[in-house]
């Protein structure tokens, strides 16, 4: 009987093709996204004293359904341990975690603690990536491309140390440069095209190596759009190609396709 209500929570909870698991998994999301809102709401009042009780008790709901949500996960997971050890394990952690710790940081002096405690319910939005099948595949496009964008990271640090190193030469503490690090921070925001304006060059030479690490930001800001936009269509290829028709064997069907585009054949998608 133990085993059957195991296995019965295990489908329902982590399996998406019965009734009851996409059932669950809607309830879920609406959940997630209502206890978000609540949170925001939370911001917006937090200063009514008329509605803090209210809205704590809103909180306290969301908190006992995730957490009874997180224990069935426990109860039903064929490995406790690795689903405790996982990215969404440590997410379903952290969505609950601080409520708990405002009952330890009871004190007035730690008030400003607990606010800031109560900020990390937000991760319970991080949840909902679970229940896309898209998110999938934008993950596998980052990971794939990771080397790739860790390299030119590395190459725009080069950048900005340098040309931070030399506005910090030519401009100096007399002009907002108080050394290389607030330098390097200028160059960063500048390549960004941000520009704040709280530092600006002021001697000609300055606002010439300025207009540089403008032209170089320009120059360099689309390079990783293009490396994730090439592993994504990547990950699209070979998601399309292992869609196979078992009438003709054709290959590259998109993911919501029902009929082969070849033989016209319904198709009962096959994974290899």
């Amino acid at each position: 009987m133990k085993n059957n209500l195991r296995t019965r929570l295990y489908e329902i909870i982590f399996g998406t093709d019965t009734p009851a698991g996409k059932l669950f998994d809607v309830v879920l999301i609406y959940t997630i996204l209502l206890s978000v809102c609540a949170l925001m709401f939370d911001s917006v009042l937090e200063s009514d004293a008329g509605l803090a009780p209210y809205l704590n008790y809103i909180e306290w709901f969301f908190t006992v359904v995730f957490t009874l949500e997180y224990a069935a996960r426990i109860y039903c997971s064929p490995n406790r341990w690795a689903y405790i050890k996982s990215y969404f394990g440590i997410i379903d952690l952290l969505s609950i975690l601080p409520t708990y710790l405002t009952l330890v940081f009871s004190g007035a002096s730690y008030l400003l603690i607990i606010r800031l405690l109560r900020v990390l319910r937000i991760f319970r939005v991080f949840k909902l990536v679970a229940y896309l099948q898209e998110a999938n595949l934008l993950i596998r496009a980052i990971f794939q491309s990771r080397r790739k964008i860790l390299v030119f990271f590395f190459v725009v640090l080069i950048f900005a140390t340098v040309f931070g190193s030399m506005m910090y030469l030519l401009e100096g503490p007399a002009n907002g440069f108080t050394s290389i690090p607030r330098s390097i921070y200028w160059t960063i925001v500048t390549i960004t095209t941000v520009g704040y304006g709280d530092i600006t060059p002021q001697t000609p030479l300055g606002q010439v190596i300025a207009s540089l690490a403008m032209l170089t930001g320009y120059s360099i800001i689309a390079v990783p759009t293009g490396i994730f936009t090439a592993e994504l269509a990547n990950e699209m290829r070979l998601e399309r190609e292992m869609i196979k028709c078992a009438n003709c064997g054709r290959r590259g069907h998109e993911r919501a396709a029902k009929f082969c585009s070849h033989c016209g054949s319904h198709l009962n998608i096959h994974h290899d």
